[in-house]
């Protein structure tokens, strides 16, 4: 079984079904933009950036899509609305793919060395724990050996949470319980991981903002420690991210660059919302590629995204 075989027809009409209330919001917002008109000019852009900046893409991303557009409308001198569609697919897909992602057979090749240290960040009530759950069943599933690491202790509900996905995904979990350090759970997990010959250590954190200089401290602590054990560790500080809160989660992943080294996002709950323009705008404002994506609630309902996949299907 390929790791997360993203191309299988149930996974397609997952991210189908998953963008289909964003698809049909900004498709009914640019027909009205566009009614009536038969030629690309300034007040059709005008409307095209109020659409934009309406389905949560924001506006520094919708600028400079806009901007895009304007370059090949005056390049080419002439552009028919029917051909905006087009246009801005291409334009779409051209701004994700310049936040490219790491290839999921080079990290865990054979060839390199393991584990492979994924931290996860967020604050409480994004789907992190579930998303890590999520996680560790896909590698689960493509035959690697992962574990988990409790170190958002400061929450009894988070520890039970990701017991609960450490069992259903039939992964090991190190915790210490509720008010043990966060720092002493990631050195044992990495130990245990180093121990056993893990390919995977998924790490939960505490997802509490209102004090950024503790914040900055704990996850930098955690980080310390970890290089004890696995030099270059965290290989990946992933952010997770709520789809359907839009705007917000802008201000979220603001905050939480500001303290450590996310590089990469996992924006999630994309099938109930309409605020999937979120993951084209957070990706470019802040250089970091989405590497995942939720689309339901069911523990194989999160994909590794695909840029072509999801603008097609945004598009379609």
């Amino acid at each position: 079984m390929g790791l997360f075989d993203m191309f299988s027809r149930n996974k397609e009409e997952k991210l189908d079904k998953g963008l289909s209330k964003t698809r049909n919001t900004f498709f009914s917002k640019l027909s009205k933009a566009v009614a009536g008109r038969s030629k690309v000019d300034d007040e059709v852009l005008d409307d095209l950036e109020e659409v934009l900046v309406g389905s949560d893409v924001g506006v520094s991303t919708t600028i400079k899509i806009i901007e895009r557009i304007e370059e090949r409308v005056a390049r080419d001198k002439y552009l028919g609305t029917d051909e905006l569609n087009r246009i801005l697919r291409e334009e779409v897909t051209a701004l994700l793919c310049e936040n490219e992602s790491s290839d999921f057979s080079e990290i865990l090749s054979e060839s390199r060395e393991r584990p492979y240290v994924i931290m996860v960040v967020g604050v409480n009530g994004v789907g992190k724990t579930t998303t890590i759950g999520k996680l560790a069943h896909q590698f689960k599933s493509a035959g690697k050996k992962v574990v988990l690491g409790a170190s958002d202790t400061f929450r009894a509900a988070a520890v039970d949470q990701l017991t609960i996905w450490a069992e259903r995904a039939g992964v090991e979990l190190v915790s210490q319980g509720m008010g043990a350090d966060p720092a002493s759970v990631s050195y044992e997990t990495l130990e245990y991981a180093k121990r056993e010959n893990m390919d995977v250590a998924i790490l939960d954190t505490a997802g509490r903002l209102h004090n950024k200089v503790n914040l900055m401290n704990e996850l930098g602590k955690i980080k310390r420690v970890m290089k004890k054990v696995i030099p270059g560790a965290p290989h990946e500080i992933l952010l997770v991210l709520d789809g359907s809160t839009g705007q917000n989660a802008f201000e979220q992943a603001k905050q939480f660059t500001a303290v450590t080294e996310v590089n990469a996002l996992a924006i999630t709950k994309l099938d109930g919302t309409a605020k999937g323009g979120v993951v084209i705008g957070v990706s470019d404002q802040f250089s970091v590629p989405v590497k995942y994506i939720g689309v339901g609630e069911k523990i194989d309902d999160l994909q590794i995204f695909d840029r072509e996949a999801f603008v097609e299907k945004l598009f379609q």
